[in-house]
C-alpha cells in the first residue's frame, strides 16, 4: 500500500466502534492527567498500561497515544492558570502563559494552546505517515550487525542526551541491562540470574518495574509536595475564551514555525517534546516581530512551544512504527504492551500487522479533532478539576498501580516488584538520575545482545563484521555526531554559565 492508501485503511480501522471509544478514553483521561500538576504523560501511560492489555492490541495503543498527546495538552492548563507546569514539556508555556492569565487573558490563552496543539499534532501525522513507511521499507534491508549498530548505538544516544550528567544516564541504563539478563537468554535457552526463584525463569516483567519507576514512585512524590497540594486556580467563563483578530493572526506562524522544529526533534533520541518547546521559545525570540515583549506575556510564548510539543510527540511514533526502537519513555511502554500481547515492533509490523500500524498513524488525526472538541468547551471542567484534593485522586492511582502488576501474570511477585520498582524509582528521582535509560534498557537489552551474538556466529568471531556493511556505519556516524554535538553544547552552556557567574562576582 502506498502512504494515503494505507491512510484511508487505517481511518477504516480506526473508525471502529471499539477504536473510537479508545482513541475517546486516552484523549480524555490524558488530558485529565496532564491537569493534574505533578502526574505527567509518562506516569499517566504506566498507570493505565495494565487496563490495556484487556483490550485488541490496535485499541490498546490507540488509547495509549491519546493519553500521551492528551496530556501535552492538559499539562498547559496548570502553568497557564497556576503557574506550575503540569508537565516538563510546559515548563515554557508558563512563562508567558501565566503573565497573559493574569492580564485576564487566560480564557484566549488556553483557546490558543487547544488549536496550536491540534495543528501541531496534525500536520505531523503527515510526517509520521510518509516517514514510517519510507523508514519501514529501508528497515527491512537491516541486518544483525546494522541492528546491532541501531539498537546500542540509539541507547547510547538516549543515555546521553536524556538529560543530566553521564553518571545519573550511564547507571540507571546499566542496572536496566542487568535486569534485562534475567530469565532465559535468547539464544541457547539457558537460565541466568533467578536465584532459584521460579518465577525469574521468565524474566522480570516489564509491567511491574515501569508502573512502579513512572506511577508509584511519582506517586510518592506528588504525597510531599506541598506547593501543588495548596494551588488553586481562578475560574474561566465561556464569554473569555474567544482571542482578538490580533491574537490570532500573531499566533498562526508560531504554531506552524513550532510545528516544524517539533517534528524535526521528535526523529530523534530524547525528551523530544521537552526540547522542542524550549528550542521554539527560543527560536521564537530570535524570529518574532514582536520578540521584545517575549518573556513579559506574548501570545507567541505559548503558541510556538504548544504546537512543537504536540508535533515532537507524535513524531516520535516514526521511529518507534518503523523501526521499533524506544526514542522515548512513552515509545518504551508502548513497545512494552505490544510485546506483552505477542506483537513484534519493527520494520515487519507495516507488512505483518497493517491494522495495527495503519490505525495507529490513523487514530492520531481523529483523536486531534477530539481533543479540539473536547478542550475548549470543557474548560471549565479542567479547571474545576484542579479544585479537587490530591488525597481523593491517590488511594485510586495506587490500587490501579497494585491491580495492574498482579493481573499481567496473575503474581503475587509482580507486586513485591512493583513495589522495589517504586523505591528505586523515588531514589532514582531524589538524586536527579535518568529513569528513561533504564527502562530502555530494559526493553532493548535482550535485542542488543541477540544481534551482538547473531553477528559475531555469522561472522565466525570477527568484529570487524559490526562495521562492514554501509547500513552500519551510517548508523555509527550518526551516533558519533549526535553524541559530539551534544558534548560540545553541554560543554559551550558550562562556560558561559561559568563566565556568567564569574561576572556577576
Amino acid at each position: 500500500m502506498t502512504a494515503f492508501e494505507g491512510l484511508f485503511y487505517g481511518l477504516g480501522v480506526a473508525m471502529t466502534p471499539a477504536n473510537l471509544l479508545a482513541a475517546f478514553a486516552g484523549a480524555f483521561a490524558g488530558t485529565a492527567i496532564g491537569v493534574l500538576p505533578g502526574l505527567g504523560p509518562v506516569a499517566g501511560v504506566a498507570l493505565i498500561l495494565p487496563l490495556t492489555f484487556s483490550l485488541d492490541p490496535t485499541a490498546g495503543l490507540i488509547m495509549m497515544a491519546g493519553i500521551f498527546y492528551g496530556s501535552m495538552y492538559g499539562g498547559s492548563t496548570t502553568a497557564i492558570l497556576l503557574n506550575i507546569p503540569g508537565e516538563s514539556a510546559s515548563v515554557v508555556t508558563a512563562i508567558d502563559g501565566y503573565k497573559l492569565a493574569r492580564r485576564g487573558r487566560a480564557g484566549a490563552t488556553l483557546t490558543i494552546v487547544a488549536v496550536g496543539s491540534f495543528v501541531g499534532g496534525t500536520l505531523a501525522v503527515i510526517g509520521v505517515m510518509l516517514f514510517s513507511a519510507a523508514l519501514a521499507k529501508v528497515a527491512i534491508l537491516f541486518g544483525p550487525a546494522d541492528f546491532f549498530a541501531l539498537t546500542f548505538g540509539g541507547l547510547m544516544v538516549m543515555a546521553r542526551i536524556s538529560g543530566g550528567t553521564l553518571a545519573s544516564s550511564l547507571l540507571p541504563m546499566a542496572v536496566g541491562l542487568a535486569l534485562g539478563t534475567i530469565g532465559q537468554e535468547a539464544v541457547t535457552g539457558e537460565t541466568r540470574y533467578t536465584f532459584g526463584i521460579l518465577h525469574l525463569v521468565e524474566g522480570v516483567s516489564l509491567v511491574p518495574i515501569v508502573v512502579g519507576l513512572y506511577g508509584l514512585a511519582e506517586l510518592m512524590l506528588l504525597i510531599e509536595d506541598k506547593a501543588h497540594a495548596a494551588a488553586r486556580p481562578q475560574s474561566v467563563k465561556m464569554r473569555e475564551l474567544l482571542p482578538t483578530r490580533t491574537e490570532w493572526k500573531r499566533a498562526v506562524p508560531s504554531w506552524l514555525r513550532g510545528t516544524g522544529l517539533g517534528f524535526l526533534f521528535g526523529l530523534v533520541p530524547g525528551p523530544a517534546a521537552t526540547l522542542s518547546s524550549f528550542a521554539s521559545y527560543r527560536l521564537e525570540k530570535a524570529v518574532s516581530k514582536h520578540a521584545d515583549e517575549i518573556g513579559s506575556g506574548a501570545i507567541e510564548g505559548v503558541a510556538g512551544p504548544e504546537a512543537a510539543n504536540n508535533s515532537a510527540a507524535t513524531a516520535s511514533l516514526v521511529p518507534l512504527l518503523a523501526l521499533g526502537i524506544p526514542f522515548t519513555p512513552i515509545a518504551a511502554l508502548m513497545i512494552s504492551a505490544m510485546l506483552v500481547q505477542g506483537v513484534q515492533p519493527g520494520p515487519l509490523l507495516i507488512t505483518e500487522k497493517p491494522e495495527i500500524f495503519w490505525g495507529l498513524i490513523a487514530s492520531v488525526y481523529i483523536g486531534n479533532v477530539m481533543l479540539l472538541a473536547l478542550n475548549i468547551p470543557m474548560i471549565g471542567v479542567w479547571v474545576s478539576l484542579l479544585r479537587i484534593p490530591l488525597y481523593l485522586f491517590l488511594p485510586i492511582l495506587l490500587v490501579l498501580s497494585v491491580i495492574g502488576a498482579y493481573s499481567v501474570r496473575n503474581s503475587i511477585f509482580d507486586v513485591w516488584v512493583l513495589l522495589g520498582a517504586g523505591l528505586l524509582g523515588y531514589a532514582f528521582n531524589k538524586l536527579r538520575f535518568q529513569l528513561a535509560p533504564l527502562v530502555v534498557g530494559l526493553i532493548l537489552g535482550p535485542n542488543i545482545e541477540k544481534h551482538f551474538r547473531e553477528t559475531l556466529f555469522l561472522s565466525q568471531g570477527d568484529l570487524w563484521a559490526f562495521v562492514d556493511t554501509p547500513i552500519a556505519i551510517t548508523v555509527w556516524i550518526l551516533v558519533a555526531g549526535i553524541l559530539a554535538v551534544g558534548y560540545f553544547a553541554r560543554r559551550r552552556t558550562s562556560v558561559a554559565t561559568a563566565m556568567a557567574q564569574e561576572s556577576s562576582l
